[in-house]
């Protein structure tokens, strides 16, 4: 397990005073830090299919952005050259490991782990991110330029499907070594080139802007068959100008709107389904000969058996008047607020011992759900 060490702020320190505030240099905020995954590795996995990849290149100022599976690694020269892959806490265990240290900041907010691979002089360029993310250094030297948020700062195409900024001005100027960690904040520009080959870990965070959320709570209104109160006007009179949307009116349509988000029920059950889903594919393997809740119980009476959850799952859970919605990977679960102990389980741990479910044992409807999650691959038994 990775001990993170803030320098000497504690993990309230630091939400005080850097969180979406400003930008920290963590010096060996890893100790003796040893890379969980090989650039070999990550390799392999930038060849698969169903894991988001890219090769940017930068020779002679030209920038070139490749997306993957890649069959080989001719793009990935000797100098100049970047290799990312998305979400390999989905996919490589011990990488996932990495994301448990910034487990005090709330679940819902963990994106993904990206890493990258670069060669001596590759990067991606001065850019912006408008999430929060924690970069760690792992094998080589990066060095960093990181600055505040800038107003009209420029942006620039200089390929298709690579946003950077034009020069900015920086605060934190640094080569990080093994251990090393930066937190950049949204909207703060950063610019980072491998010294030597160097791997590069992105614990990113999730920050949906209103586009998105609206976007999904229509789609959510129109699964569930909800959303059908029309406007109406009773009292409408004569007016001099039929071109005219009156302010009343206009009101009422935003009331229309704003009373569907309003409904708590609604709304909760969204957010939960919305929040608890991930971006990028998992590693999903269901069970062929699925598991009854009677052997779920007996797996929880053995003694030694590991309950895990698999890398990238989404499990979160909010509370209404007396009940518990349970929300993994996109799907709601309806529990009693007695059984909010063993709900904790499931959301604030990756990992569980069968004797910490025990006292769960007596709770059917969650021995159910266990179960069900357990058949569909999202948790396993070792």
């Amino acid at each position: 397990m990775y001990q993170l060490k803030i320098n000497n702020l504690t993990h309230t320190e630091f939400l005080s005073q850097h969180w979406q505030k400003k930008p920290l240099l963590i010096k060996n905020g890893f100790s003796d830090f040893e890379d969980p995954i090989t650039a070999e590795e990550l390799a392999g996995l930038a060849m698969e299919e169903s894991i988001e990849s890219r090769i940017i290149t930068n020779s002679n100022n030209q920038w070139d952005a490749h997306h993957g599976p890649f069959e080989d690694f001719s793009l990935l020269k000797p100098t100049h050259s970047t290799l990312l892959v998305q979400a390999v806490d989905h996919w490589h265990l011990e990488s996932a490991q990495l994301l448990e240290a910034f487990r005090f900041i709330p679940n819902w907010r963990i994106d993904d782990l990206m890493v990258s691979f670069s060669s001596p002089k590759g990067g991606v360029g001065a850019h912006l991110d408008q999430y929060d993310v924690f970069i760690i250094q792992g094998k080589g030297k990066r060095h960093w330029r990181v600055g505040m948020p800038q107003p009209h700062l420029k942006e620039v195409l200089p390929c298709k499907s690579l946003l950077q900024i034009e020069a900015f001005k920086a605060v934190i100027d640094v080569v990080l070594e093994p251990g090393d960690i930066l937190y950049i904040p949204p909207n703060c520009p950063h610019e980072g080139y491998a010294i030597e080959d160097a791997i590069n870990y992105s614990v990113g965070f999730r920050a949906p802007n209103q586009i998105d959320m609206l976007s999904s709570f229509a789609d959510h209104l129109i699964d569930n068959d909800l959303g059908k109160i029309r406007y109406s006007d009773a009292n409408l009179q004569l007016r001099t100008s039929i071109g005219e949307i009156q302010h009343n009116e206009s009101k009422t349509i935003k009331n229309l709107l704003i009373d569907a988000l309003n409904d708590e029920k609604t709304f909760k059950h969204w957010l939960g389904r919305s929040m608890s889903e991930a971006k990028h594919e998992l590693d999903i393997e269901p069970l062929e000969d699925l598991l009854s809740n009677e052997e779920v119980i007996e797996l929880i009476k053995s003694p030694d058996i590991s309950f895990n959850r698999i890398g990238g799952l989404r499990s979160l859970y909010q509370i209404i008047d007396d009940k518990i919605i349970f929300s993994t990977q996109g799907d709601n679960y309806i529990l009693p607020l007695e059984m909010l102990a063993s709900v904790q389980l499931l959301t604030d741990n990756t990992a569980l011992r069968s004797d910490q479910l025990k006292s769960s044992i007596n709770f059917s409807l969650f021995i159910e759900i266990l179960t069900k999650i357990i058949n569909e691959g999202y948790w396993y038994t070792d």
